[in-house]
């Protein structure tokens, strides 16, 4: 089969010709219809805090059709369209049993979508509804990462939600924001690229302002917000987050930060504020984002910008380092 590779830090992509995989017992090998390209795989290819080896394949927002299954797999069978849950588990403890699955003894991430075929686990494929397509379901992972930090961020309705960060993520916590009844969703980035498309899934405001972030967004919100998502990663946007955020208010923190950072402790005491972690999504948060495609939702589907093919891979993967209009690139292997 055909692959896009990882080789090493700040290297490009390489294609490569790689043995079909084989299912083992348990394991379902899927045919990739759609995958889509991460953020978190851009830091992977650039991060040695990632860990990343040579001849890895990336790619953990996929979907695709059943072709093999192992003796032990009774749940499906060659021709089931399927989402594929990124998050390796046994599929038996208390933990999977309640769809906290990133909290199992066996956790892994699961990768291997940039290819033409990859091998996963029955456990981890969710058939896709009539009316959902392939590269529905492989939208369906950021936008579970989405509803875990609006569910754990306590978020009602009527709050005033801020988003830093315009990437998929910020944009589908405006959508799951506007959604749950948010009174105002406004989405703050450091370049005009996603404004259109904020504004269209869910945002009632979308700001840029290097010189006065701080005051830029309490203009927008109207005051100070209940809760501030922070979906970037970056050093220092916690601290700017305590700014923005109302007494007694709730940070989310989503970005994936890599760096050491410095926290005003005092200023986050002197306001009680909250600072609330999400990591990944449980199984119920990765059924419901099904689900509201599956029920017709357009919004979400407004983040694939474009749709390219394995051996565009390379070369959109490094344009991607840098900002474009680009939202959510979708592979077709």
């Amino acid at each position: 089969m055909k692959a896009a590779v990882f080789e090493a830090i700040d290297q490009p992509l390489r294609i490569e010709n790689l043995a079909d995989p084989e299912p083992g017992e348990g394991d379902v090998v899927v045919k990739v219809g759609r995958c889509g390209i991460c953020g978190s795989d851009l830091h992977m290819a650039s991060d040695p805090a990632y860990g990343c080896a040579a001849g890895d394949v990336f790619g953990h927002e996929f979907a695709g059709e059943v072709v093999a299954t192992g003796r032990h797999v009774a749940s499906l069978r060659p021709g089931d369209l399927v989402a594929v849950v990124p998050l390796v588990s046994c599929g038996a403890c208390d933990h999977c049993r309640r769809g906290a699955v990133q909290w199992c003894a066996a956790f892994a991430l699961q990768g291997g979508g940039y290819a033409e075929f990859a091998k996963t686990r029955q456990n981890q494929c969710i058939k896709l509804g009539t009316d959902v397509s392939l590269a529905d379901g492989a939208l369906v992972e950021p936008l579970a990462v989405a509803l875990h930090g609006i569910n754990r961020s306590g978020m009602k309705a009527g709050d005033k939600v801020l988003v830093l960060g315009a990437g998929p993520i910020g944009l589908a916590l405006a959508f799951w924001a506007r959604k749950r009844g948010a009174a105002r969703v406004v989405v703050q980035d450091i370049t005009p690229f996603q404004q259109e498309r904020a504004i269209e899934m869910g945002a009632d405001t979308f700001v840029v302002d290097l010189a006065d972030p701080v005051g830029a967004a309490d203009r927008a919100l109207r005051g100070k917000a209940d809760i501030v998502f922070e979906c970037v990663g970056a050093p220092g946007l916690i601290t700017q987050a305590v700014a923005q955020v109302k007494p007694q208010g709730t940070i989310l923190l989503l970005g994936l930060c890599t760096k050491p950072d410095t926290l005003d402790t005092f200023a986050m005491l002197a306001k009680e504020v909250s600072l609330v972690t999400s990591a990944f999504f449980t199984i119920p948060d990765y059924e419901a984002a099904l689900a509201v495609l599956d029920q017709g939702a357009i919004e979400p589907r407004l983040m694939i910008s474009r749709t390219i093919v394995l051996d565009q891979v390379p070369q959109v993967f490094e344009s991607l380092k840098q900002r474009t209009g680009d939202c959510k690139v979708m592979i077709a292997p």
